[in-house]
């Protein structure tokens, strides 16, 4: 199989014209789905929240959709294929957060809520400050996922043109190539939600969901087929071809780490797993863009029936990524998977096209297994950066500019207006960013992501619903000290300078020791709202009732 391999490099400029075109007719039939749900969308409601019309299946499809990112089928299976047992760790990671979701948070917000996050803190505080932190919070959180979404799509395009050092196409080189997709993907997802709101994207995201566990599925049973359904071999092979031999399949290749004679840098590093772990089992029910979903359905008892649908799905996708990053060391390889991209964030498409060598015959094959997995993998690109990009729009149309700058005497017509006009500026921006963060592997990205949804937006929903002496005060605090101490503490981590993979790698301002500030910046935020809600008289129990009453039984919801 690895002299397969070989044989494909030159042959990928094979599958440039199928692979093109096969996402050519996503995007045409995706557009078409936005175009026709732009004619349903009328009001507010069927902007932000797609109607309130979706089923627990379809709902619980669309979620998965948002969930199972280019992170999961890109980043976490090369991170399984570079790292065995530790990058399984995401996976794990990943789906348990679920659990938080669906236990905390996913029935009560949507019993009180309307179409963001900040309706339920706003509920029982003075709206203006807390709409305006919620929508700064979203905003920041839904950047740094978009940038993941990103770095996928341009890793992807410079393995699916088959730009070479010193090769051209269209007269672009593989980086100007990388950079004209980032581009060309944010361009997308503005037309998907400008063009269609939360029903054309819901539609876009159940389709891509369902490709997606087709495609992944297809190739673990291609992978499992090759080694005859023997596991252990499977395991063998991926350690013997991944260059690290049998502690391929222990713990401690990327995360706790045994530094010999260095103390501080062993325990620094296990820190790092247990902020990573921290981070990822929390996130989920800070993330914005998941949070919105809850909206979509029409009470909440289908709201549960949704997450119980979308645990499900991603259970399955989940066990499919470790079949998919060890097969991928096994047939790929360690070494043609760093030669490629070095983050490991082709190691998923790179399977794909030598499964299609080996089942296929010859290098057509492996062209055309490669390219519909490809199309697959954009599609879920377009799918989960649209749900964000919604997510934050819609934060900042309906919570600033309708209730802080409007105070609430906007009309939905307007409001619909600026959440179209401030996607724009919110894709601008994450195009931006996500040319410098290349060297970045994806879910690694969306793992800072959780962390800084973790930080800043779980303590203020967790206390907004179950402390009732929890007021204004304490949610500035808790959103504005989680965020900043997050965002803070990563700028002068090694993710952004200091090391080799790092966003400015020829630079070094780093002194925080940890990849993701979750451990630290966590606690924080949850103090910060203790410390804000102490410090201020301010308490209104009668509200917190009359929330309470609404989050458990959803009487009065919209």
């Amino acid at each position: 199989m690895q002299s397969h391999f070989f044989a494909a490099e030159a042959t990928t400029s094979g599958s440039r014209g199928l692979t093109i075109t096969l996402f050519l007719i996503f995007v045409a039939i995706t557009l078409a789905i936005t175009i026709w749900a732009s004619r349903q969308t009328k009001t507010a409601t069927d902007f932000y929240a797609g109607g309130r019309q979706f089923s627990g299946f379809q709902n619980g499809m669309a979620i998965g959709g948002d969930y199972m990112s280019a992170a999961s089928f890109l980043g976490i299976a090369g991170l399984i294929a570079l790292y065995g047992y530790d990058g399984f760790l995401y996976s794990i990671g990943f789906l348990v957060a679920w659990l938080v979701a669906l236990l905390l948070v996913a029935e009560f917000l949507r019993n009180s809520g309307r179409y963001t996050m900040a309706d339920v803190l706003a509920f029982r505080m003075r709206q203006r400050p807390v709409r305006t932190a919620a929508s700064v919070s979203t905003i920041v959180v839904s950047i740094f996922y978009l940038i993941a979404q990103m770095v996928g799509a341009g890793a992807l395009v410079s393995l699916l043109l088959g730009i070479k050092p010193g090769q051209t196409f269209l007269g672009m080189d593989a980086d100007t190539a990388k950079v004209a997709t980032i581009i060309l993907v944010g361009a997308l997802m503005i037309v998907y939600v400008v063009v269609g709101g939360m029903k054309g994207t819901t539609y876009v995201q159940i389709v891509k969901a369902f490709m997606l566990m087709i495609g992944a599925f297809l190739m673990v049973i291609l992978v499992l087929a090759h080694y005859k359904f023997n596991l252990s071999a499977l395991l063998g092979d991926a350690a013997k071809q991944s260059g690290k031999g049998s502690a391929f399949l222990e713990p401690g290749l990327r995360y706790g780490v045994e530094t010999a004679g260095d103390a501080a840098k062993t325990f620094y590093s296990k820190m790092d797993l247990l902020s990573l772990g921290i981070a990822l089992v929390l996130g989920t029910a800070g993330l914005p863009h998941i949070l919105t979903r809850f909206y979509t359905v029409p009470t909440s008892r289908i709201a549960r029936k949704s997450v119980l649908w979308a645990i499900g799905i991603i259970g399955v996708f989940y066990l499919f990524t470790l079949a998919l990053g060890f097969g991928a060391a096994a047939l790929v390889g360690g070494k043609n998977i760093t030669a490629q991209d070095k983050a490991g964030n082709t190691a998923a498409p790179q399977l794909a096209q030598a499964l299609g060598i080996d089942y296929l015959g010859g290098n057509t094959g492996g062209s055309i297994l490669l390219a519909v997995i490809a199309a697959v993998a954009f599609a879920t690109i377009l799918a989960v950066v649209a749900g964000l990009t919604l997510a934050s729009s819609s934060s900042v149309a309906h919570d600033f500019y309708a209730n802080v700058i409007k105070k609430g005497a906007a009309s939905e017509r307007d409001e619909v207006r600026v959440a179209r006009i401030s996607a724009f500026g919110i894709g601008a921006i994450a195009i931006a960013l996500s040319i410098f963060a290349q060297s970045l592997n994806v879910a690694f990205l969306v793992a800072l992501a959780f962390a800084v949804a973790a930080s800043g937006n779980l303590p203020a929903i967790i206390y907004s619903l179950f402390w009732r002496r929890f007021n204004t005060s304490g949610a500035l605090w808790s959103i504005y000290g989680g965020l900043l101490s997050a965002v803070f503490l990563v700028f002068f981590s090694p993710v952004v300078s200091g090391s080799a993979t790092a966003m400015f790698p020829h630079n070094d301002w780093h002194w925080f020791p940890l990849s993701n500030p979750g451990i630290i910046s966590i606690p924080i935020g949850f103090l910060c709202g203790w410390i804000g809600t102490m410090l201020s008289k301010e308490d209104d129990s009668d509200k917190y009732a009359e929330l309470e009453v609404r989050a458990l039984t959803g009487h009065g919801a919209h």
